[in-house]
């Protein structure tokens, strides 16, 4: 893991857990997910459309075995979801902005239950233009929503009445490589889903990338 990265990540979870501490855990997430978005904000500066679909990786074991476009997705509808529907009990950024037809996507989901060249066949209809769009708009909207959290709300529990709500969205698949996530999530309180969703998985997903340019472009 990039030592730079892993470091913001342990000091922000350490910050997190205590009340005096707490905002400045909150400036060091934020700093940590601004250069992470520097990092895919690169990539659409740098690759050309071919590589973020390519997935020179396909057999193998790991997040690298996806594409970039589809890490992108990946990161950004799962921050959605958790950040709207899960902690702040309002409307996804996917559907209010209309997104699923700007980005030309087939699926609403996270895309855990896509393998292989489906995953490829996905990235490969994905809007780019239109799925940076929506990353940033979940970013901005996701820390708004952690701006607003006080302390106290990160002990809070997901209630059953969430969780029934998310299963309705059928924005988490049904197959087992994505069921899990429901139970997995709504197992956690605040504090738990901003140290992974919101964070960590982030890191897992963009270094997967750089791993697939690197491959691409050695």
């Amino acid at each position: 893991m990039n030592k730079e990265w892993s470091d913001l990540n342990k000091t922000m979870q350490t910050q997190i857990k205590k009340k005096d501490t707490y905002e400045d855990g909150i400036g060091t997430l934020f700093d940590l997910r601004n250069r992470l978005m520097e990092t895919l904000i690169s990539f659409n500066d740098e690759l050309c459309r071919e590589d973020f679909d390519a997935i020179p990786f396909i057999n193998a074991d790991g997040y690298h075995s996806k594409t970039i476009a589809y890490s992108i997705w990946h990161i950004f509808r799962i921050e959605d979801i958790v950040a709207h529907t899960l902690i702040n009990e309002d409307e996804q950024v996917f559907f209010a902005d209309n997104y699923q037809e700007r980005i030309n996507s087939s699926i609403i989901t996270t895309g855990n239950e896509l393998v292989k060249q489906q995953i490829a066949d996905f990235s490969g209809q994905l809007n780019l233009q239109e799925l940076y769009s929506y990353i940033f708009a979940v970013k901005d909207s996701t820390e708004k929503i952690i701006k607003s959290l006080s302390y106290d709300k990160l002990i809070q529990k997901i209630s059953g009445e969430r969780k029934e709500c998310l299963k309705s969205l059928n924005v988490v698949s049904t197959d087992e490589n994505a069921i899990w996530l429901i139970d997995y999530w709504c197992d956690k309180d605040i504090r738990g889903l901003i140290q992974m969703p919101f964070s960590r998985h982030w890191i897992m997903h963009t270094e997967a990338c750089l791993r697939i340019k690197n491959k691409l472009h050695p």
